[in-house]
């Protein structure tokens, strides 16, 4: 089943014809009309409730077809400007949110997620070595101000995650004013700090789209990661992250629950941030998260949790027809580059479709044990795509 993917609108997806998911909606729907002035955040393949994909050939939504929710949720994003400070409940959590205040958190599931870059990509992911949060507080005078001496006493007596606890949440839970002040001592006094520890563009970025925000001086706090196109970072749940800037495809259990506490005019829930979040500190370099390779023309995200996987593939325009092996479970695919024809077997027998940058196509249990890309008459060029799926690869 060909696929129209759900556009949504947010303030701080790129405009136009500058988005990549802006881009992928006019290839995937001839009915979409592009505006140069809005902004498209993200593109949603999938049946979870708040925007479910719709069957090209029917205008059915997915989830009638199926008559059952698949258990991930597939998206592009095309981000201009930081999402919000945020970490995902865990299913315990979104279980007892959901119950207590459901027109915030949309559902009783838990949102463990994959980020895979398109573009290079920024984010904030997790919290530095604790050491290092220490010794940028002592650099950042007005930050240690801020916090507190006795807070940032006990950090240095005990630099642990106890002690992060606590000076976060000084943090957080400042007055509105007292942070703004805090900020602008820092861009006064501070700047030649900002350049020689690498964060002069970005704080500047982000405390420009957001001034005063107490999010600003989550920079001094979080890991800064710069990702190229195909590195890929894996969100468990109650990690601490915030999407600065770039395009990525991004995959999670079919879940939109989002605590939030800064960088967002939304809802922000510092106090269940603050109980959430896991305060544990570890090296940018092991927020990186790696896949394994199948062959020269494949290789799968495998994050450790049975809700969902990815698979990426990439091959050549000179390759004649690959099959790709699938266990039976129904998974969505996005085209991104290049021409292929999808051979695969339906439950109405075998079918070709002609996937094209934009193509969304749903793949069935019928299609197992193996789908083939064949050459399009249009192949002069690489043909690159990803696939959802559930994660059987755990299993294997």
């Amino acid at each position: 089943m060909e696929l129209t993917g759900w556009v949504k609108n947010y303030d701080w997806g790129r405009k136009g014809i500058h988005s990549a998911v802006a881009q992928l909606a006019m290839a995937n729907d001839p009915d979409f009309r592009l505006n140069e002035e809005e902004s498209y955040a993200e593109m949603w393949m999938g049946t979870h409730i708040c925007g479910v994909s719709v069957v090209k050939e029917t205008g059915e939504t997915l989830d009638r077809v199926l008559k059952k929710d698949l258990p991930y949720l597939f998206k592009v994003l095309s981000i201009s400007k930081a999402l919000s400070i945020q970490v995902h409940p865990n299913k315990c959590e979104a279980e007892s949110l959901h119950k207590e205040r459901p027109e915030i958190y949309k559902d009783p599931n838990h949102k463990p997620e994959l980020a895979i870059a398109l573009t290079p990509f920024v984010a904030l992911v997790g919290f530095q070595p604790v050491e290092d949060i220490r010794d940028f507080i002592d650099e950042f005078q007005p930050l240690s101000k801020l916090i507190g001496k006795e807070a940032v006493d006990r950090l240095h007596q005990s630099p642990n995650s106890e002690t992060l606890k606590l000076c976060y949440e000084k943090l957080m839970k400042s007055e509105e004013a007292d942070v703004a002040k805090c900020i602008k001592d820092i861009v006064k006094n501070n700047q030649k700090e900002l350049k020689s520890n690498k964060l002069l563009e970005v704080f500047n970025k982000v405390n420009s789209d957001f001034p005063g925000d107490v999010g600003v001086l989550s920079l001094f706090f979080l890991n800064l990661v710069h990702l190229q196109p195909g590195q890929a970072i894996y969100l468990g749940a109650n990690e601490i992250h915030a999407y600065l800037d770039g395009d990525c495809v991004e995959c999670m259990a079919c879940s939109d629950n989002v605590i939030r506490a800064g960088l967002t005019p939304k809802y922000k829930d510092v106090e269940q941030l603050i109980s959430s979040v896991i305060f544990e500190g570890a090296d940018a370099g092991r927020k990186l998260f790696l896949p394994y390779h199948i062959d020269d023309h494949v290789q799968v995200y495998v994050p450790p949790v049975d809700d969902f996987a990815v698979i990426h593939v990439a091959i050549k325009h000179t390759v004649d027809t690959y099959k790709l092996q699938i266990q039976p479970y129904g998974s969505i695919l996005i085209t991104l580059e290049g021409s292929r024809t999808l051979r695969l077997n339906t439950s109405a027998g075998p079918k070709e479709i002609v996937l094209t940058r934009g193509s969304i196509v749903y793949i069935p249990v019928e299609a197992a044990p193996e789908i083939e890309f064949a050459p399009a008459e249009d192949c002069g060029e690489n043909f690159t795509s990803y696939i959802a799926t559930y994660n059987y690869f755990r299993k294997a």
